[in-house]
């Protein structure tokens, strides 16, 4: 057993909680010498209901791990264990009020993002959602609503999931450790009227200064070989990294522990070619006076 499983802190994400028993699960009917298709006939299920419980794709009922626990022969301290993570992995995330009008890999992210003790963004196109203001996600949503036909109902709903991001990851009293690479043409990219921008790089700038940022701007005239969109890149304790790629309709989270490694030296490359912490902020402040 994982040392965490006994004693995960209660505002952690079931999502993870969901994943590390399905982990767990899995590793205990490895080393009982059972197949999926073995223990599926043994109680009467269909062996793709193992799978989904094991992949964390379903929500399994205490007396299903209470069953699966008694094939493997497992004694009580890990059954106890195990029923208490299985126990904090059905209670609800806050973004999991929004369920319905989130693509379904996103809310999975945000399920690992609230366990996250670290996060990497590289951001070539607009602010990143973490810093974005309710002004500039208001002007950003109804372009894209434009642009995607996206009904006006799923652009509130949306900015009330950005803001309630925010507040999970920012408001704490142990944030995560961000460190974001900005590309400077976001900062002349407007959203909105001038005073939705001017607000918009004024909040940078206070977050920049926020001892778990490292907000990093890379010049427009810096090396940009880096041929990729938006992506997130997100370490996980007593599990592994996660990489999340944005898309127009959604995105994509990629956990290849081998394609994870490459956008983690992709980061690296970008980060070395920014500007240093103090620099990048007062790019920013420049780029300021653009807007007011």
């Amino acid at each position: 057993m994982t040392k965490e499983v006994g004693g995960v802190p209660d505002h952690g994400s079931p999502t993870v909680r969901r994943r590390r028993l399905g982990q767990e699960l899995r590793r205990l009917r490895e080393r009982a010498e059972f197949t999926g298709d073995q223990v599926a006939a043994q109680l009467g299920w269909s062996a793709a209901k193992v799978s989904r419980i094991e992949t964390a794709r379903t929500s399994p009922r205490e007396a299903d791990i209470e069953a699966m626990l008694v094939i493997y022969m497992v004694d009580s301290r890990q059954r106890h264990e195990l029923l208490a993570l299985h126990r904090d992995a059905t209670r609800k995330g806050w973004w999991e009020e929004y369920r319905d009008s989130l693509p379904k890999e996103y809310t999975t992210f945000l399920g690992l993002e609230a366990e996250a003790t670290a996060a990497r963004d590289w951001e070539p196109q607009v602010v990143p959602g973490l810093f974005q203001t309710e002004t500039y996600v208001r002007a950003m949503m109804e372009s894209g609503q434009r642009s995607t036909l996206e009904a006006p109902g799923g652009v509130r709903s949306r900015i009330e999931v950005r803001m309630a991001r925010q507040e999970s990851v920012l408001g704490t009293q142990s944030p995560l450790n961000l460190s974001v690479v900005l590309e400077e043409s976001v900062l002349l990219r407007r959203f909105g009227d001038d005073e939705v921008m001017s607000e918009q790089l004024g909040r940078l700038i206070e977050v920049s200064e926020l001892p778990n940022v490292q907000l990093r701007i890379l010049p427009l005239d810096a090396e940009h070989p880096i041929n990729t969109g938006a992506f997130s890149h997100l370490k996980v304790p007593e599990f592994h990294d996660v990489v999340y790629l944005e898309a127009l309709l959604g995105g994509r989270l990629v956990e290849d522990e081998a394609i994870v490694y490459r956008y983690e030296v992709a980061f690296d490359y970008l980060e070395s070619k920014a500007l240093d912490v103090e620099a990048s902020r007062k790019c920013v402040e420049k780029r300021l006076s653009h807007w007011r």
